[in-house]
């Protein structure tokens, strides 16, 4: 799902719609403000597009990136389950 290529993890997401992809965004971006770790990400109708590497270790992946990460995988594993129901 991640790859990590220019000092940074990088994805691509597709949902269903624009509404789901919104949820997961919202959904991630209060897991990552209690981080205190904010992606840098773009969305183009039901794409998601994410980009993790953290500024004050100089632009570099960190711990904290791959911990996003792991939770940014399981926030978007219960849209994708979602999908199937």
């Amino acid at each position: 799902m991640w790859i990590e290529k220019d000092n940074q993890l990088a994805c691509e997401l597709e949902f269903k719609d624009f509404a789901q992809a919104m949820g997961f965004i919202n959904e991630v971006a209060l897991k990552a403000e209690k981080m205190n770790h904010h992606p840098n990400w773009s969305n183009s109708w039901n794409k998601v597009q994410i980009y993790l590497y953290t500024h004050t270790a100089g632009n570099i992946v960190t711990d904290k990136d791959r911990k996003l990460s792991e939770i940014i995988e399981k926030v978007y594993e219960k849209y994708k389950s979602k999908e199937k129901e």
